[in-house]
């Protein structure tokens, strides 16, 4: 099994759905983060010079020198709370999401990897039966040839030894599928994998 987490491991890092998942998380954390600080948004500080030796008597002015003032908009710092609030599901579904996708794909891989496994263990048998027929096809023509075999004996082990042959295609397509399905959550060729 050190083999099968030594495959998920790559999968988790290769594919690239995972880095999709991965940046969905860091953007929902840096608009939560940005939300946290919003109500400063909310707040304005502004100032006035008016010298003390100039006479304005278009706007006269009362106070001399500096005037400072701090305006807030009380609505945005009423909105705030619920819009951070909001900010911070969105980053905890994000999280769930990326969860949610590695065990899905930890699974997928498994999934995989014991198709290829049965794959390849379906061919190493269809291959013994296409050597087994093929002896036994041999042997049925050297006896029919002597005359020891009706042709029809001959001719029925000459279809099961092309039926055991397409049986062995077939499995030598499911093994090259198994394979590629494999290696496309691998990101890598599964020889490869040390």
């Amino acid at each position: 099994m050190a083999y099968l987490d030594k495959l998920v491991a790559i999968a988790k890092k290769n594919y690239p759905e995972v880095k999709v998942k991965q940046s969905q998380v860091a953007a929902a954390h840096s608009n939560y983060n940005a939300t946290k600080f919003a109500w400063l948004d909310g707040l304005t500080a502004s100032y006035i010079y008016s010298p003390q030796n100039l006479v304005n008597q278009a706007t006269p002015s009362i106070f001399k020198g500096y005037q400072l003032a701090v305006t807030f908009s009380l609505g945005q710092l009423i909105t705030n709370p619920s819009i951070t609030s909001a900010a911070r599901e969105t980053y905890k579904v994000a999280q769930y999401q990326q969860a949610e996708y590695m065990l899905s794909l930890e699974a997928q891989v498994r999934k995989l990897y014991f198709t290829y496994l049965e794959a390849m263990t379906e061919l190493r048998l269809r291959t013994g039966a296409v050597t087994d027929a093929s002896a036994a096809v041999k042997q049925l023509k050297y006896a029919f040839q002597k005359g020891e075999t009706t042709f029809q004996i001959y001719n029925e082990q000459l279809n099961s030894y092309y039926n055991q042959n397409s049986f062995m295609v077939q499995a030598e397509l499911s093994t090259w599928t198994a394979k590629t399905n494999l290696e496309e959550l691998l990101g890598i060729k599964l020889e490869d994998v040390k």
